[in-house]
């Protein structure tokens, strides 16, 4: 494989680098003291502006949808300078979402969202947590065919009925569409695309360890029409991996971010007339600390190739998207800590930025789940794909 980044997707990380330049993570007031209320009541939008004038919302997209048709490399490398600045835009959820219409949708669908969701005139997110967060999101919501709709005056032959909660939905009471996954009677995964505004849809304020909002999505009876359900076999599981592979990026670029601010520290801070960078105790401990990054690095291109490729392996995508949740969540949980530690007071002052960027690698090591869940994973998939040779 080779793991050079191509002219166009360079390009998508320069733009991104220069709309997230004047982005200051320290201007956004810490968790600890909004007192449980969210930091803001709404995303950047601003920010979210400058993203669709950049093309850095429609990355995914195809040409006739006024998307530049890059992989998710590409939107991997935008993630990452997003994760860099603590970006509070639905990035990740909104491409995510529409690159999953995209892949499953019909024709109808495709037209009515996705230019608009390129454009950033609709905003989509996805529920991806499931009712606790452990469990596959899916099986939080079941999904019904009505055949009685029409008969009744309150919809078409052939609508969905959703039922069940799914909790922690990042930028919910923003969005205008939710991407919901669900099962059917007869087992079957289905993506079902829920207006924030339809009938039978409530949300519940919930709060992030970052600060931001979240909302608890409760479906009563949701009358879904047939085109808004993406019934394809392995859609969902397709979404689950580009969701999880673009949190990894997230990850890597905080990590990155906060390495960069602790080298920057002991540089300058002194103790006994020395730099504490010189220090060996604190040399060791930095050093250990840009191993986890570089393994949360190739890990994370390995996981995106795969899913952008294609490529046949001898394990299913889904073996290297684990290992690269493993080292994420592990290592970005090692890297703040070690800042927090070799940075000593200033480490615990919630004035100081590096407070927000622990907020959020919790909250990233959160939602990838705990690495002893995908290391039992990867070793199932070991065992039903023995390598041979």
């Amino acid at each position: 494989m080779d793991f050079t980044f191509s002219e166009e997707q360079q390009a998508a990380a320069e733009a991104a680098r220069g709309v997230f330049a004047g982005v200051a993570p320290d201007a956004v007031p810490s968790p600890a003291l909004t007192q449980g209320r969210p930091v803001a009541d709404d995303f950047d939008r601003a920010l979210w502006g400058r993203l669709a004038s950049a093309d850095l919302l429609s990355l995914l997209l195809d040409e006739e949808y006024g998307g530049a048709g890059l992989d998710a490399v590409a939107l991997c490398l935008v993630l990452r300078e997003a994760g860099k600045v603590l970006a509070r835009v639905p990035l990740l959820e909104n491409t995510a979402a529409a690159a999953a219409v995209q892949a499953y949708g019909g024709p109808e669908l495709k037209a009515e969202l996705l230019a608009r969701a390129g454009r950033g005139g609709a905003v989509l997110t996805v529920a991806s947590h499931g009712r606790t967060g452990h469990d596959a999101a899916e099986l939080a919501v079941t999904a019904r065919r009505d055949g009685d709709g029409g008969a009744r005056g309150q919809g078409g032959e052939g609508d969905w009925l959703l039922d069940g909660v799914q909790t922690a939905v990042p930028w919910a009471h923003d969005a205008d569409y939710v991407l919901v996954p669900a099962r059917t009677g007869d087992d079957r995964s289905v993506l079902a695309v829920v207006a924030r505004e339809q009938e039978g849809v409530v949300l519940a304020e919930q709060i992030s360890t970052t600060g931001e909002r979240l909302g608890e999505l409760r479906l009563e009876s949701a009358r879904i029409p047939a085109r808004y359900v993406l019934t394809a076999e392995g859609a969902a599981e397709w979404l689950r991996q580009l969701l999880a592979t673009g949190t990894c990026a997230l990850a890597l670029g905080l990590g990155d971010r906060v390495l960069g601010m602790t080298g920057d520290y002991a540089s300058k801070r002194e103790q006994f007339g020395h730099p504490i960078a010189t220090f060996q105790a604190v040399a060791v401990q930095a050093a250990d600390r840009y191993i986890d990054l570089r393994a949360m690095e190739v890990t994370l291109w390995q996981a995106a190739w795969r899913i952008a490729s294609g490529a046949p392996g001898a394990l299913p995508a889904s073996g290297d998207v684990a290992v690269a949740k493993i080292w994420a969540s592990e290592g970005v949980r090692r890297i703040v800590q070690t800042a927090q530690h070799l940075h000593g007071g200033f480490g615990a002052d919630v004035d100081y930025p590096l407070h927000r960027y622990h907020a959020w690698a919790k909250h990233l090591e959160l939602s990838l789940g705990p690495a002893a869940a995908h290391e039992e994973a990867l070793g199932d998939l070991l065992a039903a794909h023995p390598l041979v040779g």
